[in-house]
């Protein structure tokens, strides 16, 4: 079960746009993620490389802020608020909830929840 100042940790290293190091740091090695209703990836090597391919897709990408987090047990709700840029310039802004469930110290599952709608550049 993660304390306070363990989901802190995760989120300052993803403010600080260290998302793959964030994986590498705070997963298991047979965590899960998934994308709304998607099916989820599985493993740290495809979890590394969806989020490779997830940055090379976009010329950048802020976390403005974990707007809110929330602990109960084992499992946490962060609301991240991301701003992207596309490489023609266009860009977006993306209100999320991450819904995780930790094992000990790392996340084992995770579940995004946002509107695809917000994801059309202007």
């Amino acid at each position: 079960m993660p304390n306070r100042e363990r989901v802190e940790s995760f989120i300052k290293l993803v403010v600080q746009g260290k998302y793959v190091e964030a994986i590498e740091e705070f997963y298991t090695e047979d965590a899960s993620m998934q994308e709304n209703q998607e099916p989820p990836r599985k493993g740290m090597p495809l979890l590394v490389a969806g989020e490779e391919k997830a940055l090379s897709a976009v010329k950048e990408i802020r976390t403005l802020a974990a707007k809110s987090f929330l602990i109960d047990g084992d499992r946490v709700a962060i609301n991240w608020l991301f701003e992207i840029e596309l490489p023609d310039g266009r860009s977006f802004r993306q209100d999320e909830i991450a819904y995780q469930v930790w094992r000990g110290d790392k996340i084992t599952e995770e579940q995004f929840y946002y509107d695809p709608g917000q994801r059309k550049p202007v």
